[in-house]
């Protein structure tokens, strides 16, 4: 290869390096993009420490692989045969390198596990949740359940999406921004604040999955996994069933509002207030009886009945008597 034409090549390399720049900076977008080259960062504490180990993890292989291809490639153009190169057989092992090729790795291993463990362990930590949401899976929607406040809802393909489906339309013909990726009730929560997911499932097993939150948990009949969130910016952010649960398991979106701490306040409040029970209308009210009329007392008492006449005792009575 001849100066001009390795020159011309690193020209071209770092040109197409500049076109790729647009694309990286928006895949740092909170939700995945066409033709997206690395994973989001999305808009949580779990998913920041996830894109930053991702992120460490890729550049010490792209340093290996720098070192490994480049070692390679000058082995390669150096010492050829046209160039008269000989083979050393006298050269059997080095232990020093040996050595150094086994302990480097197992550092770097080392190095990258600990960071990792910490970042699990944070990522089950559930504890101090100022709010919890319940998460069940059905075929084929989800249900929430905003636990202690007597909110529940379930969330399902929006209406537009399921009639472009059985139509038969070319969906990239549909006027339809989000095909496939809306839902008639979004799950509302609060930024700024841990809340606690537990998800389980009333019939097969699903997945929860959100990309801009940075995890995935599994939703199994039975069992209740838990996860947190705590989201810092507002906005949507859109995800999918991630575990194949049956014949409609494509056209299970989910969708997550996320607003301020007073409009997810004033949110709550309208909700409770459409599923209060109505209060029922008050009773009319009766009109009391008229109260009897007691007879007036007569002033004098009535008169005594008149005595009983003596009647005289016969002479011959009263002689005998005698």
């Amino acid at each position: 290869m001849t100066p001009g034409r390795f020159k011309t090549g690193t020209a071209q390399l770092w040109a197409l390096a500049a076109m790729a720049l647009p694309l990286v900076a928006q895949a740092q977008a909170a939700d995945p993009h066409r033709w997206q080259l690395n994973m989001a960062r999305g808009v949580t504490p779990t998913s920041h420490a996830a894109y930053d180990a991702h992120m460490i993890t890729l550049w010490i292989c792209v340093v290996i692989g720098v070192i490994v291809f480049g070692a390679m490639a000058i082995a390669m153009f150096k010492f050829r045969k046209s160039k008269g190169a000989v083979p050393d057989t006298e050269f059997t092992h080095s232990t020093k390198l040996e050595i150094l090729w086994t302990a480097l790795p197992i550092l770097i291993l080392v190095g990258l596990a600990f960071p990792a463990t910490s970042g699990l362990m944070r990522m089950y930590d559930t504890r101090d949740a100022a709010m919890t949401v319940k998460v069940t899976g059905y075929q084929w929607m989800w249900k929430y359940d905003y636990l202690g406040e007597g909110v529940q809802f379930t969330s399902r393909l929006d209406r537009k999406s399921d009639e472009i489906r059985q139509s038969g339309v070319d969906a990239r013909t549909a006027d339809h921004p989000h095909y496939l990726l809306d839902v008639d009730n979004q799950l509302v929560l609060p930024v700024n604040t841990k809340i606690r997911f537990v998800l389980t499932a009333d019939d097969v097993i699903h997945a929860w999955w959100v990309p801009a939150l940075g995890w995935k948990q599994d939703a199994i009949p039975g069992i209740v996994n838990e996860a947190w969130a705590e989201i810092q910016e507002p906005g949507i952010y859109r995800g999918q069933c991630a575990e194949l649960c049956g014949k409609d398991h494509g056209f299970m979106p989910i969708v997550v509002r996320a607003v301020s701490k007073d409009e997810y306040a004033s949110w709550l409040a309208a909700e409770k207030a459409k599923r209060a029970p109505a209060e029922p209308a008050p009773a009319p009210a009766v009109e009391a009886a008229p109260a009897a009329v007691e007879p007036a007392a007569t002033d004098a008492a009535p008169a005594a009945a008149p005595a009983a006449p003596q009647t005289e005792q016969p002479a011959a009575t009263v002689a005998a008597a005698g």
